[in-house]
């Protein structure tokens, strides 16, 4: 049976970051490999270029929220990782998850690490060793794949030489034991677990989308189930899920996330690598997840400096050091409007 893991970071996290009321006390330290920020209690504490944000065990800190971490991750043969956040910037959420037969020194079989103000991942880097190492002496065993693994409780540990048996809570068509053979293969095939639901409810419906289905109280095992999204709306999750045998959808519903409106108007930003007015830009808008680059002003010289911004639900806001300018400055002086003015040298900014 597929192991329950708790990460401490609730749902709410997930979605839109550690909140400053929920920040904790900075730990100064306590990450061993780190320095934490200069700490703050309001943005005014930081400067023109950084934000008092919540920066994990470092609490709250000067952070400049443009900064990415390292992605994509390189390749580990036991290990999977993805991001939970639309994109690597500060704050993102990446979950680290290991192959079937391997596990953390913790035991758990994923973790979560966030983008911290250092441009570096929280924790140490995850390793997923063997389930069955012991005394550090890898024991070979048989593979059970995840859909296995999270239909059956298995007794055994999968080593070469050893049987396990299955257990569900519905009726097993096959063989209730198997054997580990030497050559890392079962001697048969995995049993099915067979339901005692005929199928699976109803799907949940999605804010601002569709479920493309005929309307039943019940659906068969294998049927397929589409959701599309309304006009100006980005589908973020699964296009379509699958009833499973067990009674449950293969996945969880999608969300349908709004556009962003750009906040600038007589300033020009940076979308997709181009340097635009926002009034050029259909509807003055950006699609979820993406970047939005505003050019700021270098306190003491002239010239300016980048900082990104990410949208994110219909939710963009502008840097605290960007600042817009007034209608008398883009109608008489255009050429002096910050985008347009000489980028600073890379030694001018911090």
């Amino acid at each position: 049976m597929a192991r329950v893991q708790t990460y401490g970071i609730s749902q709410l996290e997930l979605c839109v970051g550690i909140t400053t009321e929920s920040c904790p006390e900075r730990l100064v330290g306590e990450e061993g490999r780190r320095t934490c920020p200069r700490p703050c209690k309001a943005d005014s504490d930081c400067g023109s270029k950084r934000q008092c944000l919540c920066d994990g065990q470092c609490g709250l800190s000067c952070v400049a929220p443009g900064r990415t971490c390292p992605w994509p991750l390189p390749h580990s043969e036991n290990s999977e990782a993805r991001l939970l956040s639309p994109t690597h910037s500060f704050s993102a959420l990446l979950e680290v998850r290991c192959k079937p037969g391997f596990t953390l020194p913790s035991g758990l079989d994923a973790t979560i690490r966030r983008c911290q103000g250092d441009r570096q991942w929280s924790g140490d880097e995850p390793i997923c060793t063997g389930r069955f190492e012991v005394m550090g002496k890898c024991s070979l065993t048989c593979p059970l794949p995840e859909e296995v693994i999270n239909t059956f409780s298995i007794q055994g540990d999968a080593a070469v030489g050893t049987s396990i048996r299955y257990s569900c809570l519905a009726d097993i068509v096959g063989s209730r034991e198997n054997f580990c053979q030497e050559n890392q293969t079962w001697q048969y095939p995995h049993p099915i677990c067979k339901s005692k639901r005929a199928g699976c409810p109803p799907p949940t419906e999605v804010e601002q989308g569709y479920v493309v289905a005929v309307q039943k109280t019940e659906y068969e095992v294998g049927f397929d189930i589409h959701y599309l999204c309304k006009k100006n709306f980005l589908l973020d999750g699964a296009q379509m899920i699958t009833c499973l045998s067990n009674g449950s959808w293969s996945a969880s519903p999608p969300h349908c996330r709004a556009r962003c409106l750009i906040p600038a108007e007589r300033s020009r930003v940076m979308i997709g690598g181009v340097k635009r007015w926002p009034f050029d830009v259909t509807d003055a808008m950006v699609p979820h997840g993406e970047n939005v680059t505003f050019f700021c002003k270098h306190p003491h010289k002239q010239c300016s400096f980048t900082a990104t911004q990410t949208c994110f639900n219909g939710k963009l806001q502008t840097p605290a050091c960007y600042l817009e300018p007034t209608w008398l400055q883009y109608k008489l002086f255009p050429h002096r409007l910050v985008s347009e003015i000489e980028a600073c040298e890379p030694g001018d900014v911090e």
